[in-house]
């Protein structure tokens, strides 16, 4: 017989067993989660916060607040089960429209999420939060643009002074829904991601141009996955299953976006549309220059997708059954406009072509940026979405342009009405321009804070007010942002108003607002004069 030493032996080598393979854990006040893949995790019983993430034998869970939707969804009920041989952990908020279902996956060291809404979640934005241990992980995506390190608000609560004059925000780590895949932390060893890979986007709301908050680097390390939110909104909510998305850990390589959650179809999760009960779209989106960005933007009340062209060819996302109003952008300025309508299991063909093209262009008698809905190839439009206005490393504000010898990286990507001054633009015009009646003044802009609108003069006229475009109630620019609904205004130049020789025009600001960059402001596109060619009219 083995002696009871022995026996004890042998049960204490196969808890260790049993420990180290996948496996749910029930304890009095969580449900812990062992992947097999190097995480263990834990999910509280109370609540749905997680209280716990171990990769590899190191703790990466902050200890003053957890991770969770938001900052915590209160009392909830929660239950774990296995299911197919995945474990799902199911978390229903008792006080707010909102379930929570975290997934584990054997031999993977992800935790993969769907958040499910049936109406608008308190405080007006939802999100996902991973507190984490800043020391274990101290490097935020796109490096230090949210290091709070002693550093002082001085905007709001979120916006801060360095004592090097330099600023940080977590809004400037936000990128482009349309790219913004996969980010995450890292730390010696160690990267923990978010990843949203194919539809997760498309019950969110905003389009493909939206950004919001990445990361922020103060007491703790967070981590975020925005899916809602106040930041520059410009459309309602929608109301559905977000995802699936994950959070992933490595020893420190970015995954890619590249994730399988198909296994997804056989876990009852509330709002959940297989591949086989989805459609596609496909066909040729003409018409936009190669050297732009032509993109694709599907979206009605319910669901959002989009995708980008290659070669004048696309294919959609598997897309819920439905009608959609269908979009084509260069690069962020929308030139076409339809609608189609998707069928679970059908592939519909539909063919899109820019109503912007050269036979039907107007002359232009100069030009200054692109339209494109993007303010990136003017003055400061390289930094703007990773530091504020006032920035020591940002170019002055405001300042003079010259056809034909500036660049565009002179003219600035934003006016204020009580900060930098305004903008002038000096050009020549040849007897046939300043006799022409047919002159119009164009002036592309991508979004505006407290009425912001361009006041514009030519020599000694002055257009008309166009009135304040429809309010995004957010600061925009001093927060890292530059689209909202994209105004474009015209103004008739009346005839005698050029001179042949030098002219000048004056773009200003007309709008309320408070002090220095919170003051009436808007963001320029591209602002060009029509009339007949001359020596500075541009090649297309």
């Amino acid at each position: 017989m083995r002696s009871f030493a022995s026996a004890v032996a042998v049960a204490a080598w196969m808890t260790r067993v049993v420990d180290a393979g996948f496996g749910l854990t029930t304890t009095s006040s969580s449900y812990s989660v062992d992947t097999n893949g190097g995480l263990k995790f834990d999910v509280s019983r109370t609540n749905g916060d997680i209280t716990s993430l171990q990769f590899n034998g190191v703790q990466y869970q902050g200890t003053s607040k957890m991770s969770a939707i938001n900052s915590g969804i209160g009392s909830s009920t929660v239950t774990a089960e296995t299911v197919n041989g995945y474990i799902k952990i199911t978390v229903a908020a008792k006080s707010l429209p909102l379930t929570q279902y975290f997934v584990a996956k054997p031999n993977d060291p992800t935790i993969y999420m769907a958040t499910y809404i049936t109406g608008e979640v308190d405080p007006g934005e939802l999100r996902w939060l991973a507190r984490l241990k800043r020391q274990a992980v101290p490097n935020g995506w796109h490096g230090d643009v949210a290091n709070l390190d002693g550093c002082i608000a001085f905007e709001g609560k979120d916006t801060f002074k360095c004592p090097n004059g330099q600023t940080r925000c977590k809004m400037y780590t936000s990128d482009r829904f349309i790219e913004d895949q996969v980010h995450g932390v890292t730390g010696s060893n160690v990267g923990i991601w978010m990843i949203m890979p194919g539809t997760a986007y498309e019950t969110s709301s905003g389009g493909p141009f939206m950004r919001d908050i990445n990361s922020q680097s103060g007491d703790d390390q967070e981590l975020y996955w925005y899916m809602n939110s106040g930041h520059v909104r410009t459309e309602p909510w929608r109301f559905g299953l977000m995802g699936p998305y994950a959070m992933r850990f490595t020893t420190g390589a970015k995954p890619t976006a590249d994730l399988e959650t198909s296994f997804f179809d056989s876990l009852s999760i509330q709002g959940y549309v297989p591949a086989s009960k989805r459609g596609t779209v496909s066909g040729t989106a003409s018409g936009v220059p190669s050297n732009f960005q032509a993109v694709l933007h599907w979206h009605n009340n319910a669901s959002q997708y989009w995708t980008i062209a290659s070669g004048g060819s696309y294919t959609s996302p598997p897309m819920k059954p439905g009608t959609y109003t269908m979009k084509l952008y260069r690069g962020e300025y929308k030139v076409a406009q339809d609608s189609v309508t998707v069928t679970a299991g059908g592939k519909t063909t539909k063919n899109i072509a820019s109503t912007e093209t050269a036979a039907n262009a107007p002359a232009v008698i100069w030009r200054i940026g692109n339209f494109d809905g993007q303010p990136l190839e003017l003055k400061n439009g390289d930094k703007i979405e990773r530091m504020h206005p006032s920035d020591v490393r940002m170019g002055t504000w405001g300042g003079d342009y010259t056809v034909g010898k500036s660049a565009p990286r002179d003219f600035p990507m934003a006016l204020f009405a009580k900060q930098g001054g305004v903008a002038t633009v000096t050009f020549n015009a040849d007897a046939n321009q300043a006799a022409s009646d047919g002159v119009v003044l164009r002036v592309g802009t991508t979004l505006s804070f407290k009425g912001g609108r361009p006041s514009v003069k030519i020599n000694s006229w002055s257009g008309k007010d166009p009135g304040a475009p429809t309010l995004i109630d957010s600061r925009g620019v001093t927060r890292g942002a530059y689209r909202g609904y994209g105004e474009v205004y015209t103004w008739k130049v009346p005839s005698g108003t050029l001179r042949v020789g030098a002219n000048t025009l004056t773009l200003g600001v007309t709008g309320s607002g408070d002090a220095a960059f919170l003051s009436a402001n808007y963001i320029v596109d591209a602002v060009e004069l029509q009339g007949p060619t001359g020596a500075d009219s541009p090649s297309s």
